[in-house]
C-alpha cells in the first residue's frame, strides 16, 4: 500500500518528534513517517502533499489511525495555519523525490525507465509549469548549461548542454540518458553519468529550492513555543538552505550542530538513504 517506499532515518524522526501532540508532515509522501509518529505515541499527524497519488497512498496506509491522522492535498510553501486547525508542536519535512516517483515509469522521474520526460510531481492543475522535455528542447545552450551546474552540481554540464541541443527533440527518460552517456562516456561500476542531469531538471521543473526556502518559515510560523521542525534533505543544495534558514531564525534554536546521517546499517538496507542529511530546531519559548 505504501508505493514500495521507505521511510528515512524513521528512528531519528522518532527521536525527535515521539509523543507530541500535533506533527504537521508538510511533504507526507507514503506515509511513512506519518505511521510511524502515530505508532510513537503522537496523539495527531496532519498531512500535505503536493502529489495527488502520495495523498491517496498516505490516506489508505493511515486509515487505521481514524481521526488521529488527517492527509489533504497542498503544497507547504502556501500553507495556513487554518488548514491545520489546531496547535502544533511539531513539523517535518521529508524532501525530494521518493520511490513511488521514481518506480513509476509514465512519472518521468528515472534515467533508469524508458517513458516520456515529465519529471512533474503534481498531475494536472497540480503541476507547477513547464515538463522536463520542454526545458530540454526549449532553452538555449548556455540556459541548460547554467540550469546543469546550478542544480545539479554537474562539472560537464557545458558538454552535456552541446550533446543535448545536438539531439534535439528529445522526448523520452532513455533518449536523455543516452545522450548524456554518449556526451560525456560511462565508467564501469560507477553512478551513472545521468543522475545529474536528471537531478537538476526535476529540480527546476518542480521549483524544488524556492518551495523550500518559501517553505521553511512558513513551517516554523505553524510552531508553538518548544515546537520542534525537523528537515531530511538529499543534497546540498537543500542542506545549505536548511542550514542557513535555521541559523538566521531568532525564533529557532539549532538542536543540531552538525547533520545525523542514516547509521551504516540503514543504508544496507536502503540505499536511497545514503544522501540524507537530518536538521531539526526547536522555536524558542517564551521569556
Amino acid at each position: 500500500m505504501n508505493g514500495g517506499h521507505e521511510p528515512v532515518m524513521v528512528a531519528e524522526v522518532v527521536e525527535l518528534l515521539g509523543g507530541r501532540r500535533t506533527v504537521v508532515d508538510l511533504t507526507v509522501g507514503g506515509g511513512g513517517h506519518a505511521e510511524a509518529l502515530l505508532e510513537a505515541g503522537v496523539a495527531r499527524v496532519v498531512g500535505f502533499d503536493r502529489d495527488p497519488r502520495a495523498v491517496e497512498l498516505a490516506r489508505a496506509r493511515l486509515a487505521r489511525f481514524g481521526a488521529r491522522a488527517r492527509v489533504e492535498p497542498g503544497l507547504a510553501s502556501t500553507l495556513s495555519a487554518a488548514a491545520v486547525d489546531g496547535d502544533v508542536d511539531g513539523v517535518l519535512l521529508d524532501l525530494g523525490v521518493s520511490s513511488m516517483q521514481l518506480d513509476v515509469p509514465e512519472r518521468g522521474f528515472s534515467f533508469r525507465r524508458d517513458a516520456p520526460l515529465d519529471m512533474r510531481m503534481g498531475e494536472g492543475e497540480g503541476s507547477l509549469g513547464p515538463s522536463a522535455a520542454e526545458l530540454v528542447n526549449r532553452l538555449r545552450e548556455e540556459e541548460l548549461a547554467d540550469l546543469l551546474f546550478r542544480f545539479g552540481q554537474e562539472r560537464r554540464s557545458r558538454r552535456i548542454a552541446a550533446a543535448i541541443v545536438r539531439a534535439r527533440p528529445i522526448r523520452t527518460t532513455q533518449e536523455l540518458a543516452g545522450v548524456v552517456v554518449s556526451a560525456v562516456g560511462r565508467r564501469p561500476g560507477g553512478p551513472h553519468p545521468a543522475r545529474r542531469t536528471f537531478q537538476a531538471l526535476r529540480i527546476a521543473v518542480n521549483r524544488e529550492l524556492e518551495e523550500l526556502a518559501a517553505s521553511l518559515p512558513r513551517a516554523v510560523g505553524l510552531l508553538g513555543p518548544g515546537g520542534r521542525v525537523v528537515v531530511i534533505s538529499y543534497h546540498s543544495l537543500e542542506d545549505g538552505i536548511v542550514k542557513r534558514a535555521f541559523r538566521e531564525d531568532p525564533r529557532l534554536v539549532v538542536l543540531t550542530r552538525r547533520p545525523l546521517v542514516p547509521t551504516a546499517e540503514e543504508i544496507a538496507r536502503n540505499p536511497r538513504a545514503r544522501s540524507a542529511k537530518l536538521r531539526a530546531a526547536e522555536r524558542r519559548k517564551a521569556a
